[in-house]
């Protein structure tokens, strides 16, 4: 194996686990001394990669990060609600989609994870003078909803279920 190949594997192994990957058993695992693998892990980091050092081995500091596609249907007056409930749970609303006959997929980013946040939204659309991307489809539209965790996600889509904003999970098909 070469250098390149274990620092890949090594990479990997960390990816794998939320616990820390001691120096010593990674070095048991690739035939090399813990010295090797502590130059492995500085040329990693000097990669991009955000390893951390704890008393207990190494760990990838990524954020977890679980995301879903909604299709929803409500109206003006409803907004608010639905995005305040998504974000009160702990989702972000990462973008908003609508497959129109006509134009095809029309997709706009939001980024919205916040209350603030919502509140900015619906005042630069009112401020624009202009309507949520929903209304061009009889209010269907799509979320990409990001979360910290599938349970997350779940909490949000029985939100949704229950308010009578969800028509379906899944994938979106522009």
């Amino acid at each position: 194996m070469t250098g390149s190949e274990r620092r890949d594997a090594i990479i990997r192994t960390i990816q794998k686990t939320h616990i820390p990957v001691s120096g010593k058993s990674l070095a048991a695992s690739y035939d090399v001394s813990r010295q090797v693998i502590v130059q492995d892990i500085a040329l990693i980091r000097a990669a991009g990669y955000d390893i951390i050092s704890t008393n207990r081995g190494y760990i990838l500091n990524t954020p977890v990060k679980e995301e879903r596609i909604f299709k929803v249907h409500h109206t003006d007056a409803q907004l608010e609600e639905e995005l305040n409930a998504i974000v009160d749970l702990g989702g972000c609303i990462e973008n908003v989609m609508v497959n129109h006959r006509v134009y095809g997929h029309i997709e706009a980013r939001l980024g919205i994870s916040s209350r603030r946040m919502v509140s900015e939204f619906l005042e630069d659309i009112q401020n624009g003078k202009s309507s949520p991307l929903k209304n061009i489809t009889s209010n269907y539209h799509y979320h990409t909803i990001s979360a910290d965790s599938k349970k997350t996600l779940d909490m949000i889509e029985q939100m949704l279920t229950e308010k009578g904003f969800l028509v379906e999970t899944g994938h979106f098909s522009p």
